[in-house]
């Protein structure tokens, strides 16, 4: 993809991760917009946000919408959302359970159906499984299912969308330093070792969406 001018739709983009893609983005002549529960105005060049809830397929729908109408044109989807949750399956409840795969599997296939219709040859969907996708943890097996579902949503789509140029990469990077694990929605995180840096597991994200690749494992950052 040529980024310059290119319009990329980012959910989860003012997170950890998502708002350093946004950064980046823009960097590289992209015009971006962010999508997030806690979206907030941003005065950055080449950056619009709206807030919404993208659990919801009619706030996805919303979110592709907004893109269209600030920029013009839709030419690429982030999913760069989602929540994490600590602890072995018996002590997880089941609406945490619900929680992580409606936030890390519903939520991304929700809004790269809303693109669908939108995105045109030489389209991008990215999605960010994790390392968890490839290595389920123990005292992670909610969260590894969810990641995983989501990794196998993006292979399958793959194949589907090739005829229509568009491509879907799969990224499973291992423990990066957005904060996330700080914040889980249930439990409290291990001793993890250092994860990698944020800055450049999104450089490379961007990297793949410029050169095409299509399938990021772990041992590639």
């Amino acid at each position: 993809m040529e980024l310059q001018g290119a319009s990329i739709l980012i959910a989860g983009g003012s997170g950890g991760l998502g708002s350093r893609l946004a950064t980046q983005l823009t960097d590289r002549g992209a015009k971006v917009t962010i999508a997030s529960r806690s979206a907030q105005p941003n005065d950055r060049a080449g950056i619009a946000s709206i807030q919404a809830d993208l659990r919801l397929p009619s706030e996805c729908e919303r979110a592709v919408a907004h893109a269209l109408e600030v920029h013009g044109r839709l030419d690429g989807v982030i999913n760069a959302a989602g929540v994490v949750a600590f602890g072995n399956v018996d002590e997880t409840s089941v609406d945490t359970i619900e929680d992580l795969f409606m936030s890390n599997t519903f939520l991304p296939i929700f809004l790269t159906k809303a693109a669908l219709d939108h995105l045109g040859d030489g389209g991008v969907v990215l999605t960010i499984s994790g390392v968890v996708a490839e290595q389920p943890m123990a005292g992670m097996a909610a969260y590894s299912a969810s990641k995983a579902a989501l990794a196998a949503f993006s292979s399958a789509a793959r194949r589907e969308l090739r005829r229509r140029r568009i491509t879907v990469i799969d990224a499973r990077p291992g423990h990066t330093e957005t904060g996330l694990a700080d914040h889980p929605i249930s439990g409290s995180a291990p001793a993890f070792k250092k994860g990698h840096d944020p800055d450049a597991v999104a450089a490379r994200l961007i990297d793949a969406i410029e050169t095409d690749e299509t399938d990021l494992p772990s041992s590639a950052f």
